[in-house]
């Protein structure tokens, strides 16, 4: 059984990567530590003319966000990324850099896993890893440069009832919520409440502890915060005043105070049987009732009181995925272990082992369908393989504007130069110069189109001048169900008006395929035109095709 519990091991890291690789591509969520990772390794930081160096070439100054954020996980994914990145190429800083994170989040989950059985047994673990396995969310996201997932591997909870442990804990979250995210300062509290109230803690070891790790953290942030954006600034502070003073996050939409409960610790946890029997079972049974309170107490009331913020989303709540998984887990052992003793423990283990399965299909269904949800991402490999590729291609340097919808759904500083500055290539290859502009005004102007030579854009139809799509990026629109008989849905690009590119393309060939063997029905992704490839038609030159 030892390699057994070595393969779940190695699963976590591995099966993290696997989601990176399939979904390579970043959202606009996502922005600000990509870029600010990219600047970083790239421009470095200047000791000098600090200020002129900084705003000219870092892109936070011209996109800074709604709330500045931290450029401390930026630091340390360039710090670390920096000697990988020089052995394998630049024109992989964005894996590597998203391999790191991600691999340190499963560092973390591995830490916690090792808890698990320090605290509960090696067979809770094992239960543990194939619950966390078989869940989307966590591994989808763990490579993903939001805040959240800065702050995850530092939000791990202690399994066992211990003062050592709780000190640790407290640490954790005073350094996670002070430098990354601050409502887990909610979760400080609700864990230190619950030590304090069964006495596993006193507010004489508690105090010291959080004093010197929240001084330690600002001590940290402020000073390396204030010279990125070169002005006295606590990152998390302004953002806590923006979100829950302010409440300004309600712009991005509100949903009812319930909406954790009910819909995102479901999905987050995947298997249904985690939420609907598991974790209930393991707080009512008296087998596990005293050792899972300590995993589910402090996280429902964290849920429960952040609840109370209008503007929710299911990545907000990540740090209880892994205590509420454990608490499943022990449940499923409890259940697992008497399987001989009657019917009804036979059945549930049955259930369970079913119920895992099921939810990794289910699991692997939602990241091939996730990773459909990044044409802006496609569209940019795609233009610049379109434009290097093309041996009639007279432009030296090539002009791309990049839309709104293109900027949210993958383009980065990475895509866009997969080659720092003053690498030495080839003379002949081509050089690209990008455009973000979003001023509606200015796009309402002819002139301002002019000098562009290709344009990534939503809607063709606001691009003005001469332009031909040379094609299409479709992108994720949902589930569907095609019956026999039922013509192939979508625009011209079905009947080959245009040409799709990226994995819509692989999509619309499955399809067809699946099609020819199903006699006529489909069961799979529905896709969308999302991102249009345009070329600038020149004086006198007449629209060309482009070949399959």
């Amino acid at each position: 059984m030892a390699a057994f519990d070595l393969l779940l091991s190695l699963a976590i890291p591995a099966l993290i990567i696997v989601h990176l690789l399939v979904a390579p591509y970043t959202k606009v969520e996502e922005s600000f530590n990509i870029q600010a990772t990219h600047d970083i390794l790239v421009y470095g930081t200047p000791t000098r003319d600090i200020y002129q160096r900084l705003s000219s070439r870092y892109d936070h100054f011209d996109f800074p966000g709604a709330v500045p954020r931290t450029f401390i996980g930026p630091v340390l994914l360039a710090g670390i990324s920096q000697p990988i990145i020089a052995l394998v190429g630049f024109q992989h800083a964005q894996l590597v850099v998203r391999g790191v994170l991600g691999l340190l989040n499963a560092a973390a989950l591995l830490v916690f896993k090792s808890n698990v059985e320090k605290a509960f047994g090696r067979a809770t673990a094992r239960w543990y890893a194939l619950l966390q396995l078989s869940q989307f969310h966590v591994l989808f996201y763990a490579s993903r440069t939001l805040p959240n997932m800065f702050a995850f591997g530092l939000s791990r909870p202690d399994v066992k009832s211990r003062a050592q442990g709780y000190r640790l804990a407290i640490a954790n979250l005073t350094i996670a919520a002070a430098v990354f995210r601050s409502e887990l300062a909610i979760l400080l509290i609700t864990t230190t409440f619950y030590g304090l109230v069964t006495s596993q803690i006193s507010l004489r070891r508690v105090i010291p502890a959080f004093l010197v790790f929240f001084i330690t953290s600002l001590v940290l942030t402020v000073p390396i915060d204030s010279y990125f954006w070169q002005k006295p600034l606590w990152p998390e502070l302004w953002g806590f005043y923006y979100n829950a003073i302010l409440g300004s996050s309600s712009a991005w939409g509100v949903s009812p105070w319930y909406y954790y409960f009910t819909s995102a610790i479901p999905k987050i946890l995947m298997n249904p049987l985690s939420t609907i029997a598991l974790i209930p079972y393991a707080l009512w049974n008296a087998g596990t009732r005293r050792q899972v309170q300590l995993l589910v107490v402090p996280s429902l009331l964290f849920v429960a009181i952040y609840s109370l913020q209008p503007h929710k989303e299911a990545r907000f709540i990540f740090y209880v995925a892994p205590p509420l998984t454990a608490t499943a887990a022990l449940a499923a052992n409890y259940i697992f272990t008497r399987r001989t003793k009657s019917v009804i423990f036979l059945l549930a283990s049955v259930a369970i082992v079913g119920s895992i399965l099921v939810s990794f299909v289910l699991s692997t269904a939602m990241l091939v369908m996730s990773s459909l949800n990044y044409p802006g991402g496609e569209a940019l490999s795609e233009l610049r393989n379109l434009v290097t590729s093309s041996p009639s291609s007279d432009l030296q340097t090539v002009m791309v504007h990049t839309d709104v919808l293109s900027c949210m759904t993958g383009v980065t500083l990475f895509g866009q130069h997969p080659y720092p500055p003053g690498n030495l290539r080839s003379a002949n290859e081509v050089t690209f110069n990008y455009d973000k502009t979003e001023d509606e005004g200015t796009l309402r102007s002819p002139s301002f189109w002019e000098k562009f030579d290709y344009v990534l854009a939503e809607d063709p139809v606001k691009v003005l001048g001469p332009w031909e799509t040379v094609g299409v990026v479709e992108g994720f629109a949902g589930v569907e169900l095609v019956k026999p008989g039922t013509p192939s849905s979508g625009s011209g690009i079905e009947s080959g008006q245009d040409r799709i590119f990226g994995r819509g393309s692989l999509v619309k060939k499955a399809k067809d395929y699946t099609r020819t063997l199903t006699d006529g029905w489909w069961l799979g992704p529905k896709m969308e035109p999302k991102i249009h490839i345009l070329r600038k038609i020149r004086e006198g030159e007449a629209r060309r095709a482009v070949a399959e």
